[in-house]
């Protein structure tokens, strides 16, 4: 029997089925030229024209002449006269921008220099045309500032004449270096201002008794006076911050030309269109397909918001079903999109508050400089109408963000070593003195670290000295509870709720000013005086902002032995810089996040009335800046002397308590109240031991208070003076 043959079939199924495509063929090197012209025309372009620009240049030198170059040299020295030359320059500098894409991180100028510089050039051709006398015959031979310069100078000549000809084009040239650098009409009002104040200092250093005199005197003979100088005014009343409307700004407050102003850096279009792509394609890799709807570019961090898509899943039923993504699958990906995407660290916000979107935070390949010059001429500070406004930083969109200091109304600020910490304190404290003068604002400032807030010694808000000793910084928080209390006491004699209400009522004398106090290093302070510091904290977090006293706490060990749940519960406003865990993130913020920050600056910032913390990049306040700063007040105010902190007193009185018994204010309290005293009354009163009320009666001796023993040494007489409040700060006083 012989054997069937196989099914002819089978064999064309195999081939069909075979999913190997054939390999393209190779290409020539033309075509790898071609396709590698066409992938980068813009570079190419860019490249190109710079070149023209570059050769052009040559032949208006008289370096290189050809026969398309000169004719093409003689139309632009036509057309512009001596400007061509600056538009060969300006030809190059478009090239460069198309071929490398960072025109303002290479030249630095931003569109209003650009427009400032071609404002003075055609000022400046028209001026050289009608200054040379130039015809039209001259300009179409390529003289002065050719024919731009005689059409912008001929017809405006004739109109208005010369005069005033020359002021429009005195006008022009002003407003082109303004917009060169980058100064606005306020800053040059501020400038004439502080050049008349320091002529007119100048000028009393010079002759302090210098008068005017009519006629003439008579040799060796003094003139009699008739006008001396006017005593400078009193500065005008500034309204409270809770006031509406302009706030009238001192004329002793410096101006913003004393900070350096930054821009921030452009980030190349393709290198987003890439990241975008691979979120994509990760994504849609790991099964969930979703698209990068749209792209906000901060200074540090760039946020690409991804939209989720729809899946298909069996129902109950055993159908397909359409079910979109869920947001926590696509924030389960963090580490693979951070290695998909090559970079160090990445932060997925899930979902970002108040869109639709999962927000996936992307490190840029540069991080901008976000100066608090920018901050503060943004628009939204002065809507701020506050003069405890101090400035954050930039959101991941690059916009500005600054807060009200008086209605968070305390800050508690965490953050690993070198993260930022020190440099954001240093620009709330330069915002607070930019709007403040010494008799709105006061300052008192704890650095254990005795680096970085000794620098502002010498500013006249400031009280006393910066405390850099931990064991007087207890007496310092004693001393701001005594004054919160003493403050309050005031508003009861006036029916005041704050101290916006008794400004109000009370006399421009009797005003009391804002505090503003920054602690730089709690741990160190929580580590000594664990239970003085959490008592004395929390007291004025939760009492002192009616009374105009705002805290500003800072620590490198967000721990719960230091950030208590006690502290925490008082210190609704935190700002989080990078931490080391996310333990300590969530010590911070109650919740995860702040360890997968950036570092230098970049921090998360959770308001009192938001649900959500925003990432910030901070505000970078150089050395240099806080010197002019500190310099300006000295000058402003030269009759300031310092004095001796209000706290050294209570300082001395806890030292005494410590060195003998912490009831010897008690037992000076029954020597104010009683004639006669004895060790058993102290017993008694104080419910104290034998050996313990000796030592009280011995140190109310050696302070003078009570007599010499009587009767064998049981009681003595009380020499405590009624009239006297203090007796301890009496004897301190005397022992100095």
């Amino acid at each position: 029997m012989a054997r069937a043959e196989p099914p002819t079939e089978k064999p064309a199924k195999r081939r069909a089925a075979d999913p190997t495509p054939p390999p393209p063929p190779p290409q020539s090197w033309d075509e790898r030229l071609v396709d590698g012209v066409v992938a980068r025309r813009r570079e190419v372009g860019g490249v190109l024209l710079f070149l023209l620009a570059l050769i052009t240049l040559l032949a208006l030198v008289g370096l290189t002449q050809t026969g398309w170059l000169g004719w093409w040299t003689r139309l632009l020295r036509q057309v512009f006269g001596w400007g061509a030359l600056a538009v060969c320059v300006f030809l190059g500098a478009v090239g460069l921008r198309v071929a490398l894409g960072r025109v303002r991180r290479l030249f630095g100028l931003g569109a209003g220099r650009i427009a400032g510089l071609v404002i003075l050039v055609v000022t400046l051709m028209a001026l050289s045309h009608l200054i040379g006398g130039y015809s039209l015959a001259d300009a179409f031979a390529g003289r002065g500032g050719g024919l731009v310069g005689w059409a912008l100078s001929e017809p405006l000549f004739d109109f208005l004449g010369p005069f005033l000809a020359a002021l429009v084009y005195l006008a022009l040239l002003f407003w082109a270096l303004m917009l060169l650098t980058g100064r606005s009409g306020e800053d040059l009002r501020r400038g004439l201002e502080r050049a008349s104040a320091a002529l007119a200092a100048w000028a009393d250093r010079v002759d302090p008794d210098r008068i005017d005199v009519v006629g003439h005197a008579e040799v060796g003979q003094r003139a009699a006076p008739t006008a001396t100088r006017a005593a400078p005014a009193a500065p005008p009343a500034e309204p409270d911050a809770d006031e509406t409307g302009p706030r009238r700004r001192d004329p002793r407050l410096p101006i913003l030309s004393l900070l350096e102003r930054g821009e921030l850096a452009a980030q190349s279009q393709d290198e987003v269109e890439w990241k975008s792509r691979r979120i994509e394609e990760t994504l849609h890799d790991f099964g969930l397909p979703a698209r990068v709807v749209e792209v906000r570019r901060g200074p540090a961090v760039t946020q690409f918001g991804v939209e989720p898509g729809y899946v298909e899943r069996p129902g109950p039923d055993g159908e397909l079903k359409q079910q979109k993504v869920r947001v926590g699958q696509i924030a389960a990906l963090q580490r693979d999109l951070t290695l998909a995407l090559a970079v160090t660290r990445l932060r997925i916000e899930a979902p970002v508050p108040g869109r639709s979107v999962v927000g996936i935070e992307v490190p840029n390949s540069e991080t901008s400089v976000v100066r608090l010059r920018n901050i503060m001429e943004a628009p939204g500070f002065a809507r701020l109408n506050s003069s405890l406004g101090v400035a954050l930083g930039r959101d991941v969109a690059g916009a500005p963000v600054m807060t009200d200091l008086a209605k968070l109304p305390h800050l508690l600020i965490a953050g690993t070593t070198g993260s930022g910490k020190s440099v954001s304190i240093n620009a709330f404290i330069a915002c607070l003195v930019f709007n403040n003068t010494p008799e709105q604002l006061q300052l008192v400032m704890i650095d254990p670290k005795k680096v970085e807030l000794v620098r502002f010694n010498g500013l006249p808000h400031l009280i006393g000295h910066v405390e850099v000793d931990a064991d007087r910084a207890v007496g310092v928080l004693r001393w701001l509870t005594s004054e919160m209390d003493r403050r309050y006491e005031l508003f009861e004699t006036v029916s005041a709720r704050n101290i916006s209400g008794y400004n109000r009522k009370a006399k421009r004398e009797h005003r009391l000013p804002y505090i503003a106090v920054f602690i730089d290093e709690l741990a160190d302070l929580m580590h000594m005086y664990p239970g003085d510091v959490e008592r004395t904290l929390c007291r004025l977090a939760q009492m002192a902002r009616a009374t105009g006293i705002h805290l500003v706490v800072a620590t490198q060990r967000p721990s719960t032995d230091v950030i208590t749940g006690l502290i925490k519960a008082n210190f609704p406003a935190r700002l989080s810089f990078a931490v080391a865990s996310g333990t300590d993130s969530r010590v911070i913020l109650d919740s995860v996040g702040a360890e997968n920050l950036l570092g230098r600056g970049d921090m998360l910032y959770q308001a009192p009335d938001a649900g959500a913390p925003a990432r910030i990049q901070g505000v970078l306040v150089t050395d240099t800046e806080i010197e002019r700063l500190v310099e300006h007040w000295r000058a402003a105010t030269p009759d300031h002397t310092p004095v001796p902190p209000p706290w050294e007193p209570l300082i001395a009185r806890y030292a005494l308590l410590d060195e003998t018994d912490s009831l010897l204010e008690s037992a000076v309290e029954l020597a104010k109240k009683h004639e006669q005293l004895s060790v058993s009354f102290l017993q008694r009163r104080l419910r104290l031991g034998y050996p313990r009320a000796a030592r009280l009666m011995e140190h109310l001796y050696e302070m003078g208070l009570v007599d010499d023993p009587q009767s064998g040494g049981k009681t003595r007489r009380s020499l405590v003076d009624d009239e006297n409040d203090d007796p301890i700060g009496k004897y301190l006083s005397d022992d100095e």
